[in-house]
């Protein structure tokens, strides 16, 4: 039996469906209350309702389990306290009721976002995760996905898909010369379904980004193109943005959100996926090929 949390959420939908086609039993964690959950239907799993936050509902969802993938987390939040309840709370919550359940492997997903050198209430969050895996008793393995999309976006790479749309001059923070490395959804899922039942990877940190490293300059030349629209982009010094996340998020008490995208869109996140690909066969294709044959931004 594998255990899924985060399972109605894009990526944690697509990797339920497919540990279903290759045989396995899962077991979906779901919030009470998910307004989501309608995403599950037609998918042939076990689903079990659990709040990561309250360790006392998770007992009934890790019966029998052996495997667990920990995809339950928040990614945007205008609440800083937010991650700290939720990624490191949910993830502690986790990670005692597999001990206690005696799980063979447990699979968490992390974020690129934890190698920022300025860090953000996000990425503080994660690396608090993965010291925490580090730390427990239960076998584990950890996987950094870098910036994932897909046909209907993804829901960072969307949110920045259609700004470049709307915006009629596009600002480039520090110029633009962030690296990236965006992996397609289908890539990431082919990561993580070759974690299930292998020993290989126990103890181990896989980063699963994509196949090309591009700069933020170029990304957004790409999404623009995409789009079939033309934009002028300005470069904006660095200090600068920073001086207006802070002014915007004092304005809106969005702070910790301000954080998160000023961080995302000025720090690299071009990680190397050369374990993964010996360890995992893993072979993800470039953005490029990924615009160019998989995705339609809406």
């Amino acid at each position: 039996m594998i255990l899924v949390s985060g399972a109605t959420g894009t990526i944690g939908v697509r990797l339920v469906a497919a540990l279903v086609a290759r045989g396995h039993r899962v077991r979906a964690l779901v919030l009470p209350e998910d307004a989501l959950e309608q995403r599950l239907d037609g998918i042939p799993c076990e689903r079990v309702r659990g709040d990561i936050t309250r360790a006392d509902s998770l007992a009934r969802a890790f019966d029998g389990v052996k495997t667990v993938y920990h995809l339950a987390a928040v990614v945007l939040a205008d609440d800083a306290e937010a991650f700290r309840v939720v990624n490191v709370g949910g993830t502690q919550n986790m990670l005692e009721a597999a001990a206690r359940a005696g799980v063979d492997h447990f699979i968490l997903v992390s974020s690129a976002s934890v190698v920022y050198p300025r860090t953000t209430p996000y990425s503080v969050s994660k690396r608090a995760c993965e010291a925490l895996v580090r730390q427990s008793q239960v076998p584990y393995t950890i996987v950094r996905p870098t910036l994932v999309y897909e046909n209907s976006g993804g829901q960072e790479f969307k949110m920045f898909a259609e700004f470049l749309r709307r915006c009629p001059v596009v600002p480039l923070p520090g110029g633009g010369r962030a690296l990236k490395n965006p992996v397609h959804i289908d890539d990431l899922i082919g990561g993580l379904l070759a974690l299930a039942a292998n020993t290989v990877a126990i103890g181990k940190v896989y980063n699963l980004c994509g196949g090309e490293e591009v700069s933020l300059r170029d990304l957004v030349q790409l999404l623009l193109q995409q789009q079939g629209v033309r934009r002028l982009a300005v470069s904006i010094p660095l200090p600068l943005c920073e001086a207006a996340a802070w002014f915007f998020g004092a304005l809106t008490r969005r702070k910790a959100f301000a954080e998160h995208t000023v961080a995302g869109l000025t720090q690299d996140a071009n990680l190397d996926p050369a374990d993964a690909c010996a360890d995992l066969d893993y072979r993800p294709i470039g953005i490029r090929q990924g615009l160019r044959q998989r995705v339609t931004i809406i």
